[in-house]
């Protein structure tokens, strides 16, 4: 079992996420509490990047791995069992998450700052971010490129199938910051 730091008071950690292989980057920074567990930041991470929590994930801190240790094997630390404020303690301290083991989603989290907490902000929020999420079961990286690939091309053979399955209101540059934040209130 690692060694856990421990933080009594409640911070807010400003959290830089950026999904990795893809240029340009598709990123978001979020704020949540240090008492954030794995699992809760493994929701949260689902919300603000758009995915479906259709897929196992593992989060990678200081040589750990986290996880749903009901559904994956080896040594893997249960994430409900750990929170954010346990883990990490000083600015500029990266970690890893993993999302979708067959497509492979990696992405960098960065913790930009460590903040007092503000009575008046409801907690998770997302602050900022950049394009769209890429679709579900896309193939990762490579599969996403030729994607957006297709799009482009409307004489494509394989146009109309890709838009049917991302449909017609796709826009990866899009990024909803009001809708993000609708759905994290509920969180």
């Amino acid at each position: 079992m690692p060694m856990k730091k421990k933080s009594v008071e409640k911070r807010i950690y400003q959290l830089k996420i950026t999904l990795r292989g893809i240029r340009p980057p598709i990123w978001r920074r979020i704020q949540v509490r240090s008492d954030t567990s794995l699992y809760l930041l493994h929701h949260i991470l689902q919300t603000v990047m758009g995915w479906d929590r259709a897929h196992l994930h593992e989060f990678f801190v200081f040589g750990d791995s986290y996880g749903d240790s009901k559904f994956m094997e080896g040594e893997v630390l249960e994430e409900k069992n750990v929170t954010l404020g346990q883990l990490i303690t000083g600015e500029k301290e990266r970690f890893r998450y993993l999302y979708d083991f067959g497509d492979s989603w990696e992405h960098e989290i960065v913790v930009e700052k460590i903040l007092p907490m503000e009575s008046e902000i409801r907690y998770p929020v997302c602050i900022k971010g950049k394009r769209a999420c890429p679709p579900e079961d896309c193939g990762g990286a490579p599969g996403y490129e030729n994607l957006l690939e297709v799009l482009k091309d409307p004489s494509d053979p394989e146009y109309e199938d890709v838009l049917d399955w991302v449909s017609s209101d796709f826009d990866p540059e899009e990024f909803n910051l009001e809708l993000i934040n609708k759905i994290l209130a509920r969180t």
